[in-house]
């Protein structure tokens, strides 16, 4: 029997995802800075949804890279 993952943000009963927390936010990238999906992070729904919007946000201000890498 698989383990389901559980999503972290339910279990801190967290209502709203800021996009100004940048190290939580980079703990949902790729190292290339993709946005992991849910099956690989264990969020549910409702917050992966949140998630998704919070980096673009924080994309946008440049707070979290669109890629990683680029000048390597």
């Amino acid at each position: 029997m698989a383990y389901r993952k559980v999503c972290r943000f339910c279990e801190k009963s967290v209502a709203r995802i800021d996009y100004k927390d940048a190290g939580v936010l980079e703990r949902y990238l790729t190292d290339r800075g993709k946005i992991l999906p849910r099956r690989a992070t264990g969020n549910c729904a409702r917050h992966q949804r949140q998630l998704g919007t919070a980096i673009k946000r924080a994309r946008y201000l440049a707070l979290v890279p669109y890629i990683q890498g680029y000048y390597d």
